[in-house]
């Protein structure tokens, strides 16, 4: 059985849980995960006995070749999704379906129950996605080949920086190499930030230049084919001075610790405290206003989350980034992040980019 069907039937075990008969999977890439599809605008029927994927004509040899085997239902040009919905349902009998609460749009709920006033629309949340939450082994090593490409894109692009480069011109390079490499693309439009810039923890890279501060943030990730890498280190472009130096140690012992606490059986919120215990208890708990980290997958953020809030328990197969920082308004910000697979009996970090002070100088 390939590792698509496998998860089809671990869906199925889920759904059966539920008051539905069958789920309607809408959210694209739920449906990537569950047959490999890599197109879009297409749905998938998951019923008891099988499954069928809702497509028009534009996919059907996309989907032979990607998908043998599976199912398909191609509705002809001009006839509206909604109606292929009608007629499978219809077809399969089902009183009760499914639909992914997350994805599927109010007015499309609105429309199906109006087409079908007999059936029962089952919310559901994050099924799929609790599956994807835990990567298989060949998911990892799709992980594993988009950090790979991302570290030797940004070994081409921080050998060659520049003082006169700006933020913009560096995030050009880095996609440019990132795509040599072999990336679809990067995982989430690059970030490059200086000096007071980094205190944006979304910064929108511009036309400051490198030479303008001590300090460059660059975020980065690639997608290597559907699965992403995301990382992120502060270089220095100048003296090391002794307020970097502080708030880099601090963020530095922050990300150690958290990642030392990784491993299956420990709560996300509990990696979550580890980092922002060391943040706080050095004066600055309020400069660190975001989550610790986050899955990563087919999506840059999925599931889990690794925050104050989360009590999801962390399992084998589950890869997330753990990503501290300490952000001040006119000065900068300090973020270092890394890839961290949870492992059966504890974790590996999966990104090698060097982030000792000794190692993070520029020139």
């Amino acid at each position: 059985m390939d590792h698509h069907a496998a998860r089809r039937d671990k869906l199925r075990r889920a759904v059966k849980k539920t008051e539905a008969e069958a789920l309607l999977v809408t959210n694209f890439t739920n449906v990537t995960y569950l047959t490999g599809f890599t197109g879009d605008d297409s749905y998938l029927l998951v019923r008891p006995d099988g499954e069928l994927i809702l497509t028009d004509g534009r996919y059907t040899t996309q989907l032979e070749e990607e998908c043998p085997g599976l199912e398909l239902s191609a509705r002809r040009p001009g006839v509206p999704m909604l109606d292929a919905v009608v007629k499978v349902v219809k077809r399969a009998k089902i009183r009760r379906l499914g639909i992914e609460a997350d994805s599927m749009t109010v007015a499309l709920r609105d429309k199906i129950a109006e087409k079908l006033p007999k059936l029962e629309l089952v919310p559901t949340s994050g099924l799929v996605e609790e599956l994807r939450a835990k990567k298989d082994r060949w998911e990892v090593a799709r992980i594993r080949e988009a950090v790979r490409v991302a570290e030797r894109a940004f070994a081409v692009v921080r050998a060659a920086l520049r003082p006169e480069m700006t933020e913009k011109f560096v995030a050009d390079e880095l996609e440019h190499q990132l795509r040599l490499f072999g990336a679809r693309s990067s995982s989430f439009p690059n970030i490059v930030a200086v000096g007071p810039r980094a205190a944006l923890p979304h910064a929108v890279p511009g036309e400051r230049t490198l030479g303008e501060s001590e300090l460059v943030l660059i975020d980065w990730g690639a997608d290597a084919g559907q699965y992403k890498s995301d990382l992120t280190r502060v270089l220095v472009t100048g003296r090391i001075s002794p307020k970097f130096r502080r708030f880099y140690k601090i963020v530095l012992e922050a990300q150690t610790r958290a990642i030392a606490a990784i491993r299956p059986g420990v709560e996300a919120q509990k990696v979550d405290e580890e980092a922002r215990r060391v943040i706080a208890d050095a004066g600055y708990g309020r400069r660190f206003g975001h989550g610790l980290g986050h899955g990563i997958g087919l999506e840059v953020h999925e599931a889990p989350r690794l925050s104050a809030k989360s009590t999801t328990v962390l399992e084998p197969g589950m890869v997330v980034t753990v990503e501290p920082g300490v952000y001040f308004p006119g000065w900068g910000g300090i973020r270092i992040e890394d890839d961290v697979l949870v492992t059966r009996d504890g974790h590996e970090v999966l990104t090698h980019v060097g982030k000792q002070l000794s190692e993070i100088t520029v020139g």
